[in-house]
């Protein structure tokens, strides 16, 4: 990386992709590129189980970082940023719930149950079929997330764009409106 290069790099807001394990995860590249077009810099972690649905190779030559999915070891370094903005996507009724409840058994967890206290913007596309939607606990959950300001996505089918859009006010605030 040139020293321009690394300059932009520092410029850019960071965007956290969480990403769990379902089905439509192996397309988190598509949204890795659309944020890498919108002025975003990108870096990924994963539930334990989302670890299984990626190319991570590809996601970590894609992002230029490693994958995180597990809590740091006593004396391992922490990442250089944390995230500007998180997107969840895709989401599963397990972390969703989870989230909500405030219960933070894993790194993904963690990082979304303290982005609340720290107020970092984040978008959520929940992947989640219509027998577990139906459970009582997933409305509540929903309902608890958007009452903790999370943007929620994914009425018309998946899109990982939408991620990106829903954060664009934060983007802007971020970039002072530059692109």
């Amino acid at each position: 990386m040139t020293a321009h290069e690394a300059e932009d790099t520092a410029r850019r807001p960071l965007l956290g992709v969480v990403v769990c394990a379902a089905g439509v995860a192996g397309g988190v590249g598509d949204l890795l590129a659309e944020a890498r077009g919108r002025g975003w810099e990108v870096g990924v972690i994963a539930t334990p189980q989302g670890l299984g649905f990626l190319d991570r190779a590809a996601v970590e030559a894609a992002t230029g970082r490693p994958v995180r999915s597990a809590w740091r070891l006593p004396g391992e370094e922490r990442p250089p940023r944390d995230p500007d903005a998180l997107a969840v996507a895709p989401a599963t009724f397990n972390t969703l719930n989870k989230w909500a409840a405030g219960i933070a058994d894993t790194l993904a967890l963690g990082i979304l149950c303290e982005a609340y206290g720290k107020g970092v913007p984040t978008a959520v596309l929940p992947a989640v079929g219509p027998p577990l939607a139906a459970h009582p606990a997933y409305a509540r959950s929903l309902a608890t997330l958007r009452e903790m300001g999370v943007l929620i996505g994914g009425g018309d089918g998946f899109r990982w764009a939408e991620a990106l859009e829903l954060l664009e006010p934060a983007r802007a605030r971020l970039t002072g409106g530059a692109a």
